[in-house]
């Protein structure tokens, strides 16, 4: 990770949460460790991060009343509760107060890193790649600009805002196999029927924009998602 994800971790066990927050922090993470409810909602108000683990039992504020005020708060961010219940009606409570997944305890520790490595995939940028100019087969795009011009320095196309952002996450992951629901994350920021309806037309435009380059193709796999294939990049 170039940047680290920063995980607000909320456990009242001081021993559970220092050594879950250590071997975290050792799997390169920042985390942010809290003993109670209370104190973890003044903490989420005051910073930003890119996942929450939660405990439910907790003194002043539970984990189910927690996780509503954050989901109240940002729709998107990642909510995995870390719980000693196993109960299915604790996991169905648990789920209408806002979270994604659960962990029971006691859980092993590489079960979490990669339950917690799979949320971030969906909500932090696959690639942090600064350029905002690049050569895709014969085209010039300019995400800055929002252009597409030609070598000879034509304008090719004007693009809209949220065209540019399809276009320059399919350059910054140019040969790579993407999920769907990986590029609605991304560029929409969550999945669901409408905004998908919206980027299927904004794929149409965008293979329109490069029909006439053979060094550019952008390929639906059926059931998986897109590839954007680039010979020059």
């Amino acid at each position: 990770m170039d940047t680290k994800a920063r995980i607000l971790l909320v456990e009242d066990d001081y021993n559970l949460g220092a050594i879950t927050k250590k071997r975290l922090e050792e799997a390169g993470y920042e985390v942010v460790h809290c003993s109670d409810g209370e104190i973890a909602w003044k903490t989420f108000l005051k910073s930003l991060y890119d996942i929450c683990l939660l405990d439910v039992v907790m003194p002043k504020k539970n984990g189910f009343e927690l996780a509503k005020q954050i989901r109240q708060r940002n729709d998107l961010i990642p909510i995995l509760f870390i719980t000693s219940k196993s109960l299915d009606e604790d996991k169905i409570s648990g789920f209408k107060h806002g979270a994604d997944d659960y962990v029971t305890k006691p859980f092993s520790m590489q079960e979490l890193l990669l339950r917690i490595e799979v949320f971030l995939k969906r909500t932090r940028p696959l690639n942090a790649d600064k350029r905002t100019t690049f050569a895709v087969g014969k085209t010039t795009f300019d995400y800055g600009e929002l252009k597409l011009t030609e070598k000879s320095g034509k304008l090719k196309a004007s693009l809209t805002q949220k065209e540019a952002d399809l276009l320059k996450f399919f350059c910054e992951n140019a040969n790579k196999t993407l999920k769907r629901e990986e590029i609605l994350y991304h560029v929409w920021g969550k999945d669901d029927y409408f905004i998908g309806r919206s980027m299927d037309v904004f794929i149409t435009k965008i293979r329109k924009h490069f029909s006439d380059d053979k060094e550019v193709k952008l390929e639906t796999l059926h059931g998986i998602g897109f590839k954007f294939y680039v010979s020059t990049l």
